[in-house]
């Protein structure tokens, strides 16, 4: 080994071990240890000596650091993630509405296969059969076991109408299925009509300005409704908790919505004070395992604080705040820095929200819900 990669190899350990020590001091949020950061340098001074000595190739100090520190960030939380330069890019712009994708919705545990847990309406996937309970073992060709969930999420997605191939498990079958990639969505939401004179307000995202042009088109239908108006977020998985609290200040004015908790405790009280313009209009709100993050507190806030009722499935309570954190070398960490809490102390994070009337997890059709909906308001 040069002298240079030896420079390049301890620089590497010292960062690595500087992280362990951050992590297990607790100087940064959302991770904590029993152990003694102590124990964490012995073993990690092992490990290294080991690999010096008995690995049988000479080591890449800079792919050893890589695959450490994407292991290290990938397996703090199912969202946080080490992302390249390329997908720092395509983060910063999935925000845009004219990115192209294949419509289904991911969740993933570290060292796993993503499995399928939503799948939009009238999209490729759906029109090519893809299953709630599908896992995804490959995206054209490369293996998704070291991917991380938002590495995933953004390899699904590209500007171009280009297809993707899915290499998918289900049951003891393998199967080989190419999606087009299309725009699924024109606009953040859809207004529909439903039985018995109530409507259908389906979320798709909560970016901005979804808020904005909800109140320019939306609410001189919705304003005077005296039926129940139903919200739908089943498979809302993206989006802001900043532009869902201004979704939620339609429906309700308060000082204090919420509030999520911070590094050492700290807490960034959200709140909706502005008059609500739907006040007075009931609500009833759908969610299944796909309504994820704002979605999450959107349907959780109304339900404490408006009494909507909840129909669905529960979710999987992944309602926080992730940020991004630009790297020297172009790269960045995609962390969970705040996780959200109700007024009322709760805490959405990894508790997700409860339906009080449930939905079967094999029939989540529109039509089911409707109808169990429309059973519960007994309307005609």
């Amino acid at each position: 080994m040069t002298i240079k990669k030896e420079k390049l190899f301890l620089i590497g350990v010292l960062v690595l071990a500087s992280l362990f020590f951050l992590f297990e001091r607790g100087f940064l949020p959302g991770v904590t240890s029993k152990n003694s950061p102590y124990k964490s340098f012995e073993l990690l001074g092992n490990v290294i000596g080991l690999i010096k000595r008995d690995y049988i190739e000479e080591v890449s100090p800079e792919r050893t650091m890589m695959g450490a520190l994407k292991g290290l960030i990938d397996s703090l939380d199912i969202v946080s993630s080490y992302l390249d330069k390329d997908n720092v890019v395509k983060f910063t712009k999935q925000k845009e509405a004219k990115l192209m994708d294949v419509g289904i919705v991911l969740s993933k545990r570290y060292g796993s296969f993503p499995v399928v847990i939503g799948v939009i309406e009238d999209s490729p996937a759906e029109k090519k059969g893809i299953r709630i309970g599908d896992a995804i073992s490959a995206l054209d060709d490369k293996s998704t076991m070291i991917m991380s969930l938002i590495e995933t999420k953004l390899y699904l997605k590209d500007i171009e109408e280009k297809p993707l191939n899915i290499r998918l498990l289900r049951g003891t079958k393998t199967q080989e299925v190419v999606l087009e990639r299309t725009l699924l969505f024109k606009k953040p939401y859809a207004l529909s009509d439903a039985n018995g004179g109530s409507k259908v307000l389906k979320i798709h995202h909560f970016f901005p300005p979804c808020v904005k042009m909800i109140k320019k088109e939306i609410m001189p239908v919705t304003r005077s409704l005296k039926k129940t108006l139903i919200l739908d977020v089943r498979n809302c998985h993206e989006g802001d908790i900043e532009e869902a609290s201004k979704f939620i200040n339609l429906f309700l004015k308060a000082n204090k919505i919420g509030y999520l908790e911070k590094h050492r405790e700290a807490k960034q009280i959200l709140s909706s004070s502005e008059d609500a313009i739907l006040k007075k209009v009931p609500l009833a709100i759908w969610v299944n395992q796909a309504t994820v993050g704002p979605g999450e507190v959107v349907a959780a806030v109304l339900q404490e604080m408006r009494q909507a009722m909840v129909v669905g499935v529960p979710t999987l309570g992944l309602a926080g705040k992730q940020e991004l954190f630009p790297l020297a070398d172009g790269s960045g960490l995609l962390l969970t820095t705040g996780v959200f809490h109700l007024n009322s102390g709760k805490k959405l994070w990894e508790k997700g929200v409860e339906p009080e009337v449930k939905i079967d997890l094999r029939d989540q059709s529109f039509e089911s819900y409707l109808d169990k909906t429309l059973d519960i308001l007994h309307c005609p």
